[in-house]
C-alpha cells in the first residue's frame, strides 16, 4: 500500500511540474486525449464514440483557429485504475489540451482529480451518473444523466396501465440513480414498487433475477443496464416467457440500444423506453448525421453514445474557436459553458452553472420500419435539466 501511495504521489508531483512545460511544446497542435473502453464488456461504447469523433473531424476539418487537431485514443477497458494511469500519461507526457470520452462512471471519477490538478477540461461523452460533474470543476458533460431519462418513465408508466413494478438495475452509480429517480417519481404518481433488484456490473447473470420477477408478477419490469448489456436482458426476458405472462418491460434507452436493437429480434417490438436519442429521431439534422455515420461506418447504426461523442467534439471545437486558439484550460472551460446548439438529438445547451447538458427527453416504442427495428418517438419532454442537481 505504501509503495502504491509513493508511486501515485510521485506521479502527481510530475504532473504538477509538467504543467509549466505544456504550453511550450507543440504550440501549433491541439491534442485531445480520448479515453474509451475499446475492448471488453463496454467495447461498443468505445467503438461508437471514436467513430463519431472521427466523423466530426472529417466533416469539420482538423485545423481550428490555427491549431492542428490531434486525436489520441487510449483503451482503458472500462477499468478505473487504467483510466487514471492513461489520463496521467496523456496530461504529463502527451501534453493534451483536453481529456474526453469516459465510457463508465468509475472511469470518469478516476480521472476527475487529475483534471482539477492540471486545469485540463474533461469532456464526459458517455458516463451518466448525476454526480460526475461535481467531482471536478473542469468536467463538462455532452451525454446525459440517468435521472433525466428515468423521471420521464416514472411519469409515463402510471398513466399507461402500469400500477406495480419491480426495478432491475446494474449495481453502480447510474443504476442507483435510475432506481432512485424512477422509484420516487413512480410512487409520487401512485405506483407501487414491489421490489428493487440490483445485478453486478461485471459479468452479470440476469436469469435468477428475472425468475424472481416472474414469480412476483408485477405489471412491469423497469430496467437499466449499461450500453452493451441490453441484448442479454431482452433475450433472457423473452426466454422466460415474461411477456406472455403479462409482464411488460419498460426501461431507459440503454436497453434498446440502437447498436444492438436489430439483433434482439421481434420480441423487442412494443417495448417502451425513455431516452434522449434515437437513430430514428426525425429531424433533418439527425437524418444527415445518421446517413454520414453509416456511410463512414458500414454496418453500424449510431447510438446515444455516438451522439455524445459527436456533440462532445463540437463543444471542444467551438471552445477552441472562441478562444482563438490561445486559451488554456480555464479559458477553454469558460468557452464550453453556456454553448447552445442543434444536436442530432434535438436542441441542447451546456448549463453554465452545472456544466451538464440540458436536452429533450423522448418516450419511444420499438417498431419495425423498412424491415428494421427502431426506437420510434411518440412523446417529448422539452428542455430537461438533470433532476439530480435540482435545488
Amino acid at each position: 500500500m505504501q509503495r502504491r501511495q509513493l508511486i501515485q504521489t510521485a506521479g502527481l508531483t510530475a504532473l504538477a511540474l509538467s504543467m509549466s512545460l505544456a504550453s511550450a511544446q507543440d504550440s501549433n497542435k491541439f491534442k485531445i486525449g480520448l479515453i474509451l473502453p475499446m475492448t471488453g464488456q463496454q467495447a461498443s461504447t468505445g467503438r461508437q464514440i471514436e467513430a463519431a469523433a472521427r466523423l466530426y473531424m472529417a466533416q469539420n476539418g482538423d485545423t481550428v483557429a490555427g491549431k492542428k487537431i490531434e486525436l489520441i485514443v487510449k483503451d482503458d477497458v472500462a477499468t478505473p485504475d487504467v483510466t487514471k494511469r492513461l489520463a496521467q500519461e496523456l496530461i504529463v507526457n502527451d501534453k493534451v489540451n483536453v481529456i474526453a470520452g469516459f465510457g463508465v462512471t468509475p472511469a470518469a471519477l478516476a480521472a476527475a482529480p487529475l483534471a482539477t490538478q492540471s486545469k485540463t477540461p474533461q469532456v464526459v461523452m458517455a458516463a451518466a451518473t448525476s454526480s460526475i460533474t461535481e467531482a471536478s470543476p473542469y468536467v463538462v458533460r455532452s451525454s446525459f444523466t440517468l435521472p433525466q431519462v428515468s423521471v420521464a418513465m416514472g411519469d409515463w408508466a402510471p398513466k399507461n396501465g402500469v400500477k406495480s413494478v419491480v426495478t432491475l438495475v446494474a449495481d453502480y452509480g447510474p443504476g442507483n440513480d435510475a432506481e432512485k429517480f424512477f422509484t420516487e417519481r413512480f410512487q409520487l404518481n401512485g405506483g407501487k414498487v414491489v421490489e428493487k433488484l440490483r445485478v453486478p456490473l461485471r459479468n452479470p447473470d440476469f436469469a435468477p433475477f428475472l425468475q424472481k420477477v416472474r414469480d412476483l408478477k408485477p405489471d412491469a419490469l423497469f430496467v437499466f443496464v449499461p450500453s452493451g448489456a441490453g441484448a442479454a436482458v431482452m433475450k433472457q426476458f423473452l426466454e422466460r416467457g415474461m411477456d406472455k405472462a403479462g409482464i411488460r418491460m419498460i426501461a431507459t434507452g440503454d436497453v434498446t440500444d440502437d447498436d444492438q436493437l436489430n439483433d434482439m429480434g421481434d420480441g423487442a417490438l412494443g417495448v417502451v423506453t425513455s431516452h434522449h436519442y434515437s437513430a430514428a429521431h426525425p429531424s433533418p439534422t439527425n437524418k444527415k448525421f445518421v446517413e454520414a455515420f453509416q456511410k463512414a461506418n458500414p454496418k453500424m447504426r449510431p447510438n446515444f453514445m455516438a451522439v455524445g461523442g459527436y456533440d462532445g467534439m463540437r463543444v471542444i471545437y467551438e471552445a477552441l474557436k472562441a478562444t482563438k486558439g490561445q486559451g488554456g484550460g480555464d479559458a477553454l472551460l469558460a468557452a464550453m459553458k453556456g454553448q447552445i446548439f442543434e444536436s442530432p438529438r434535438g436542441p441542447v445547451y451546456i448549463d453554465a452553472q452545472t456544466r451538464d447538458i440540458v436536452q429533450d427527453v423522448y418516450l419511444r416504442k420499438v417498431e419495425k420500419k423498412d424491415g428494421q427495428l427502431y426506437n420510434v418517438e411518440f412523446d417529448v419532454i422539452k428542455g430537461v435539466k438533470d433532476p439530480g442537481k435540482a435545488k
